[in-house]
């Protein structure tokens, strides 16, 4: 058999080599390179045919895939020769053998057969691969077996440690070195631990390991005995495991307790780590335990006595105490004055005369001040406390300082709907109500006559020392000029206006003594009129008759058309064209005299609504 037959040969996963097949026709040439013999010239084709029945019953079966052994024949250049009793040598790549000191012909090796013919029909043979399946079967085994190995640190990377085992690259998990959390992952870098493989990945070929469950097999009996003999208020000592914002996780002893940060202290406490740090060893007290879910709540501050039983012994109405504050509301400031005992300074509490709005007006948070307690509820656990109290009620030497009558200027601080806020010094305001700002205006809104930071006159119209309020007027540093108007504008009388606005059911005209009057809509025409601005602009003059004068509620009521009944007929036509109403006739207007009282209840109906009694601020 030629060489070239021999390699045409079926190659595959399976090659059988028999002796049978090559018997009579095997090349001499590569019997003469197996044997070191001269084939062709020494012996006799008989001889021939022994020797190559013999060299065939030394070649094995081979299958790719498979871990076999084979003899190092040599080195030659980055590759080392390895007989494996098969028709030909193969070469593995010199790196593969990193950590033999000596590579020695003659070594027996472990070789994995990748392939039995490789693209020059050259076998391709991995010591690397083999090394590596020999170390993934121990790792298969130790995991089926849960056996316990030993590991190296090699590293920390995210998560975790990196850890050598059997010469494979593991990862060892953060939540899996031990029973405790590790703030120090540093620190376990080339120490050896004890370990079992808890996961392993046969397709990326990845390993888990676990230190942590070793730890909790040998405690486990110790957890039981704790859970056993677990009842409420047992007292026991344990350490700082965690720190949370919510609490602090407490090590037992191979149980894991939880003290809540309400359980922390009878005081305030705005994190767990102002009371315990971690590492440290504490008394604690049982507190609740389920044991289906193997829970344990904790507590310290139940190892100390509560502050408010003797209350009564400690504070007393009228005290004056210091605190902190710890708190602030909307509606006050919350104030420790001892642990766990907190009082509550309302804002109406916290100033005399200033119209606070919100605490931090006044104090600070952490800021350490005065207070005055003002009333204890034992039962609620309530304490009222004061600022205000530190210094006297100014409220009393108001009275002298600004007594009714008495004139004053302030300053306009706040406009609202109802009227003005004056300030009269720092932290004393009074109220102008809209309807003491003038005698004679109607006023819609104090914008009208005054804007926010003026300076303005005014009169002390009454102090109300317990509702804390001054009532102030503007139109009283004038005289009443309703008198003088009670003469001049008598019912009947005659007088020209100015139209100054237009309101639902007629138009505010000014008086010449700067007053203010109001002509009904049905004053102004026979006719309904749909637009009253078009036919009676602003600035318009109006010749008007008095229908009605109150004094008592400073109203004074006019009206065109009694005006025209006295008026020649000319005047009537030119009033009716001026203000163009059309379907007005001169008849219509001396009609009016004729009227019955019933047929004119729509003036009434018309006049302004008397004006509500003043708003209190």
């Amino acid at each position: 058999m030629s060489e070239e037959l021999w390699k045409s040969t079926p190659s595959g996963n399976d090659v059988n080599i028999q002796a049978s097949t090559m018997s009579e026709e095997i090349d001499k040439r590569l019997v003469c390179q197996k044997t070191n013999f001269d084939v062709e010239n020494k012996y006799s084709i008989e001889e021939y045919q022994t020797l190559a029945k013999l060299y065939s019953q030394t070649l094995t079966e081979f299958r790719e895939g498979e871990i076999i052994k084979g003899k190092i024949v040599r080195v030659q250049g980055d590759n080392v020769i390895v007989d494996i009793g098969f028709k030909s040598e193969g070469s593995i790549p010199k790196e593969e053998f990193e950590g033999m000191e000596f590579i020695i012909p003659g070594t027996e090796i472990d070789i994995l057969l990748e392939k039995v013919e490789g693209t020059d029909g050259e076998l391709v043979l991995s010591k690397k691969l083999a090394d590596f399946a020999r170390i993934w079967e121990k790792v298969v085994d130790s995991h089926d077996k849960q056996t316990v190995i030993q590991g190296k640190v090699l590293k920390r990377i995210k998560g975790g440690l990196v850890v050598d085992i059997f010469g494979l690259e593991s990862f060892l998990p953060g939540s899996q070195i031990d029973i405790k959390p590790i703030r120090d992952f540093d620190s376990f870098i080339g120490k050896t631990l004890d370990l079992r493989i808890v996961k392993i990945n046969h397709t990326q070929k990845n390993v888990v390991v676990s230190h942590k469950v070793l730890i909790e097999e040998e405690i486990k009996d110790q957890r039981k005995a704790i859970l056993d003999s677990l009842e409420k208020g047992q007292i026991l000592q344990g350490t700082v495991k965690a720190i949370t914002d919510f609490g602090v996780f407490i090590d037992l002893g191979g149980v894991d307790g939880l003290i809540h940060i309400t359980d922390l202290s009878w005081g305030r406490v705005n994190h767990p780590s102002e009371i315990v740090k971690l590492d440290e060893v504490i008394n604690c007290v049982v507190i609740d335990f389920d044991p289906e879910k193997k829970r344990i709540s904790l507590g310290i501050k139940q190892l100390q006595e509560h502050p408010w039983k003797n209350i009564d012994q400690k504070f007393a109405i009228n005290q004056r105490v210091s605190g902190k504050v710890v708190s602030l509301t909307d509606y006050g400031a919350f104030i420790e004055i001892e642990k766990g005992i907190e009082g509550l300074i309302h804002i109406s509490e916290m100033s005399w005369t200033q119209h606070i709005k919100h605490p931090s007006q006044i104090v600070s948070m952490g800021q350490i001040i005065e207070a005055v307690i003002l009333s204890i509820d034992k039962e609620e656990k309530k304490i009222s406390l004061g600022l205000k109290q530190l210094e006297p009620d100014p409220w009393g030497e108001l009275l002298k300082k600004y007594p009714v009558d008495s004139h004053h200027t302030g300053v306009v601080r706040n406009l609202t709907n109802f009227g003005v806020f004056v300030e009269l010094e720092p932290g004393v305001d009074g109220l102008i109500h809209i309807s003491d700002l003038s005698w004679t205006k109607k006023i819609r809104h104090p914008a009208e006559v005054v804007k926010k930071g003026e300076k303005i006159e005014v009169v002390v119209l009454g102090i109300d020392v317990e509702q804390r309020k001054i009532s102030l007027g503007h139109k009283q540093l004038e005289e009443n000029p309703w008198d003088i108007f009670e003469k001049e504008y008598k019912v009947g009388t005659e007088v020209e206006a100015i139209v100054l606005r237009h309101i639902e059911k007629g138009v505010l005209v000014e008086l010449p003594l700067k007053v203010d009057g109001f002509v009904p809509s049905n004053h102004l025409s026979t006719s309904p009129i749909k637009n009253i601005q078009s036919h009676f602009p602003v600035g318009e003059h109006l010749t008007l008759k008095v229908i009605e004068f109150d004094k008592e509620n400073k109203k004074i009521v006019l009206s065109a058309i009694e005006a025209l009944k006295d008026k020649e007929q000319k005047y009537v036509e030119e009033y009716i064209s001026k203000h163009k109403i059309e379907k007005m006739t001169i008849g219509d207007v001396f009609k009016e005299q004729h009227k019955p009282k019933s047929d004119r209840k729509a003036v009434d109906s018309q006049k302004p609504k008397p004006e509500r009694k003043k708003e209190e601020s």
